[in-house]
C-alpha cells in the first residue's frame, strides 16, 4: 500500500507496544485531582471554531464513545475561524473557551468540560478557574498513545501547527517516544470539506508514520478529523488514535475515580 509523502518533521523512540485500551502514559500525570462535577450533569464540549457542524459532529462522536450514561452538550464558539490551522488562531481561540467554559459551570448542571481542539485552548485556564474535570482532545490523545512507553507520531493537516505539536509533546513529557509528524498537502479547510480526499490523504499519513517512521500508535491531529480518525481505526493495522473517544476515556476515569 502506498506511503505518504516525505516527513515534515521525525523524531525517533524505541520499539514497544501496548494494548488499544490504555491507561494515560507515564509522561506525567494524567489531570485527576479536578473536583467531581454535579451528579447526572451534562458533559460540556466546548467547540473553539465558529464551524456549529464540526460541533454537530464531535458531539455525537463523543456521545457514541460515552454511551448512553452519559448527558453530552455541544457549543460552539460564537467569534472566530472556522478551523484552527495555526498558532495564532489556537491563542485567539483561549479566551472564547474560556468564556464558554465558565457559562457552563455557572449553570450548574455541568459535570464536566471537554476542549474540542487538538491544540488545546484555554485548557490550563479552565482548569484553574472551574470546580468541575477539564479534558483536552491534543492531551488525552497523546498520553494515550505514548503509554507504556510506545513510540508515536501524528497525522494531520495543518502545517503551520507542527511546531507547536511537538511542543506540545516535550511539555506533556513525552518526547522521548515521539517518531515526529506527517502532513497532508494542500489548504487544510479546502481538504476538509472533501471527506473522501481527507481521509485517503490521512490514511497515507498514517502509514507514513508507521512505515517510515516506526511509530506503534499514530494520533490523529485535530478535533474536526474526528469522523476521518474513527474511519481510520478499521482501515490501519497501526493503532489509530481518534482525539475525541481519547478524551472521552480519559473523562470516564476521572468521572469515576
Amino acid at each position: 500500500m502506498p506511503c505518504a509523502e516525505p516527513a515534515r518533521e521525525r523524531r525517533t523512540a524505541p520499539p514497544h507496544r501496548t494494548p488499544p485500551d490504555r491507561p494515560a502514559a507515564d509522561g506525567g500525570a494524567e489531570p485527576g485531582s479536578a473536583p467531581r462535577g454535579p451528579a447526572g450533569g451534562h458533559i460540556v464540549l466546548i467547540n473553539p471554531n465558529t464551524s456549529a457542524a464540526t460541533t454537530a459532529m464531535m458531539t455525537a462522536i463523543a456521545r457514541r464513545a460515552l454511551g448512553s450514561g452519559r448527558s453530552v452538550r455541544g457549543v460552539t464558539a460564537d467569534r472566530g475561524p472556522g478551523m484552527l490551522t495555526d498558532p495564532a488562531a489556537l491563542r485567539a481561540a483561549a479566551p472564547g473557551v474560556l468564556a464558554a467554559g465558565l457559562r457552563a459551570a455557572a449553570g450548574g448542571d455541568c459535570a464536566a468540560l471537554v476542549v474540542g481542539a487538538f491544540g488545546d485552548p484555554g485548557l490550563a485556564a479552565l482548569r484553574t478557574a472551574t470546580d468541575v474535570p477539564v479534558v483536552g482532545l491534543g492531551e488525552a490523545a497523546l498520553r494515550e498513545a505514548a503509554a507504556g512507553g510506545t513510540p508515536f507520531g501524528v497525522a494531520t493537516t495543518t502545517p503551520l501547527l507542527a511546531e507547536a505539536v511537538a511542543a506540545r509533546v516535550t511539555e506533556l513529557g513525552l518526547a522521548d517516544r515521539y517518531t515526529g509528524i506527517r502532513l497532508t498537502t494542500g489548504d487544510p479547510e479546502r481538504l476538509s470539506a472533501d471527506p473522501r480526499a481527507l481521509l485517503d490523504a490521512l490514511e497515507r499519513a498514517v502509514r507514513a508514520c508507521a512505515e517510515r517512521d516506526g511509530a506503534r500508535a499514530v494520533v490523529i491531529g485535530g478535533g474536526p478529523l474526528g469522523d476521518a480518525a474513527e474511519a481510520l481505526r478499521a482501515r490501519c493495522a497501526v493503532d489509530v488514535v481518534a482525539p475525541i473517544p481519547a478524551a472521552c476515556r480519559t473523562l470516564t476515569r476521572l468521572l469515576d475515580d
